[in-house]
């Protein structure tokens, strides 16, 4: 029997219920093939700051960094909007990336077949099939630059401009290289299509992307590598987004971009998420969504994106290919059965159930 530490970090609002959710999947897993999950819950987020006035304990990111990976719910709720930006719940979550040296955000679209009424897109379009991996680089960029406030100067009249906010974007060729060759990596094992999305017409950093994607492009001849302003690439995602097939982009723009693409495909309650760094060093697994305080303990959240985020872990942390298809293909399976969340329910013979019975609903479909 094969043994895996797993540091899991439920978090705020739902974020329990998912992992927890999650948790019992593996736990379903472990049975049917052999292994041993050992969980180690830990503290991140507001209920950390409740707890110990910090955000992200020592303890915490030293357990994660002696795990095998680690398991997110969500952090955050309006509860702790009022404290300043260096002490807010979400600092965890870059503080953990930081921490971990998590680089490489993995964000999946999928337009499950079942659920194509859930997309707002026309039908001529989800016809055709939504599959497209995003890849977000994580810790550079606008949200680990520079940042502060200033006095501001007049303006041309010599009125006060009164306090000035800035945040700075820096990219280096390393942070670039190896992002990109993620999104290579992964295009290789797909529809070898890599699309890099930037701002390079204004921004200098991104120019700099296309220069470093440009010369790696080279080791990648079976590659097709195009360029989109990340403007245009909003638009086409909702009217082709059957067109891309990987994307790998900036922290910023990819936080935007893979949220737009979770609503193509019906509910950001389905998006898992993985966030990596160095072979051997422990991933971090989350659903995308957030921590939805507003319904909280009443059995109401999607634990479906939790669920599929173990999957990526077991496969891309891991190494347990053959298990995470078993979870995918049971979320397949319960979702072509006609069992719905609230945030999936839109058909009249859909079955709506809540969080614990779509698990038990998973956890049967693995046979």
């Amino acid at each position: 029997m094969s043994s895996f530490r797993i540091a899991v970090i439920p978090g705020d609002g739902i974020g329990p219920e998912v992992t927890n959710a999650a948790c019992a999947v593996l736990e379903q897993i472990g049975r049917k093939f052999d292994h041993q999950f050992d969980f180690s819950e830990l503290l991140a987020g507001g209920s950390a700051i409740d707890a110990t006035g910090d955000a992200l304990p020592a303890a915490t990111l030293a357990a994660c960094k002696n795990s095998d990976s680690v398991l997110l719910g969500a952090v955050g709720g309006p509860k702790w909007d009022d404290l300043p930006g260096n002490r807010r719940p979400e600092r965890a979550l870059l503080d953990l990336r930081g921490g971990l040296n998590l680089y490489a955000n993995l964000r999946p679209a999928i337009l499950f077949e079942a659920l194509s009424v859930a997309s707002p897109l026309k039908a001529e379009i989800v016809d055709k099939g939504i599959d497209i991996m995003i890849v977000r680089e994580l810790t550079g960029g606008l949200y680990f630059g520079e940042r502060g406030r200033r006095a501001g100067g007049n303006l041309e009249d010599g009125t006060p401009m009164g306090v000035e906010a800035y945040d700075t974007e820096a990219y280096s060729e390393v942070e670039i290289e190896r992002i990109v060759r993620v999104g290579f990596d992964m295009a290789m094992g797909r529809s070898k299509k890599l699309t890099c999305v930037d701002k390079a017409n204004i921004l200098e950093s991104s120019r700099l992307w296309r220069e470093v994607a440009n010369k790696i492009s080279s080791e990648y001849p079976e590659v097709a590598l195009d360029f989109m302003y990340v403007d245009n690439a909003s638009m086409q995602l909702v009217r082709r987004p059957n067109d891309f097939d990987v994307i790998v982009t900036t922290n910023m723009f990819g936080d935007i971009i893979s949220d737009e693409a979770g609503m193509i495909t019906g509910s950001i309650g389905m998006l898992p998420s993985a966030s990596l760094g160095k072979p051997g060093t422990p991933g971090m697994y989350e659903p995308v969504h957030g921590s939805a305080p507003d319904i909280a303990g009443m059995d109401m959240a999607n634990p479906l994106a939790a669920i599929l985020s173990a999957a990526m872990m077991l496969r891309w942390s891991l190494s347990l290919t053959r298990e995470a298809d078993a979870i995918e293909k049971a979320v397949t399976d319960v979702i072509a059965s006609g069992w719905r969340t609230k945030d999936i329910a839109y058909g009249q013979d859909d079955k709506v159930i809540g969080t614990k019975e779509m698990t038990a609903k998973v956890i049967a479909s693995i046979v």
